[in-house]
């Protein structure tokens, strides 16, 4: 019976990191066809049963693990190096790829983080867990496009036979179509014009890198 248990497991295990495949292309085509549709997908999917919530995509927070995943890949394939003269702190970081992947994760869930917060605040509503995650998971769907374009972009800057003008390319672009598709987000979420939601957006945008680079400068100096 144990054996059996085991076997089962396996297979469901199997089928879904097989399914990824699949559903990681889609899901990300889905995204870039159309940001804000995709977003209020996921929110309609907070309201299903938790066996067939997200049946036909990944769900944003694994969407946007995904991506760290396949950005790390690129950067090994590429032979980037670790940072130089790095310090304890950080080379517990680079120590290993399940704990780089585990940063950069929650690095870039801070994004999501702080939009999903400023919404709650702008409609007045309570922090709480229920009512966080469904703008979260909606966020992690942007931040894990804007992650890959800035790993990209990121990984080519350190690359010297790499000319410096296309990691700087990818990046604001990444950077730009983020902040257009979180500007309208917020115009539309909280009936405001499109130019108060650019405010908001890149406001709560300058927000999470303060929060990020809190976390960054103790690891580069410790």
């Amino acid at each position: 019976m144990d054996l059996l248990k085991i076997l089962r497991s396996f297979e469901e295990f199997l089928f879904e990191a097989v399914s990824w495949l699949v559903f990681y292309p889609l899901t990300l085509w889905r995204i870039l066809r159309g940001p804000l549709a995709a977003m209020d997908y996921s929110d309609r999917e907070q309201s299903d049963s938790e066996e067939r919530r997200y049946d036909d995509a990944l769900s944003p927070p694994l969407f946007l693990l995904a991506t760290i995943v396949l950005t790390n890949l690129l950067s090994m394939a590429l032979h980037v190096p670790p940072p130089p003269e790095a310090t304890d702190l950080s080379r517990v970081v680079y120590a290993s790829q399940q704990n780089l992947v585990l940063f950069r994760s929650l690095a870039f869930s801070l994004i999501p983080l702080v939009a999903a917060v400023t919404l709650l605040r702008h409609e007045k509503k309570r922090i709480s867990r229920e009512t966080l995650r469904a703008p979260f998971y909606a966020q992690c769907y942007l931040a894990a496009v804007c992650a890959a374009f800035v790993s990209a972009g990121g990984t080519i800057f350190q690359r010297p036979e790499l000319p410096n003008a296309v990691g700087a390319a990818i990046m604001t672009g990444g950077t730009a179509w983020f902040v257009v598709v979180q500007s309208r987000w917020f115009a539309r979420r909280l009936n405001v014009s499109k130019g108060r939601g650019a405010v908001i957006a890149v406001l709560a945008l300058i927000r999470a890198l303060i929060y990020l680079l809190a976390i960054l400068i103790p690891i580069a100096l410790i």
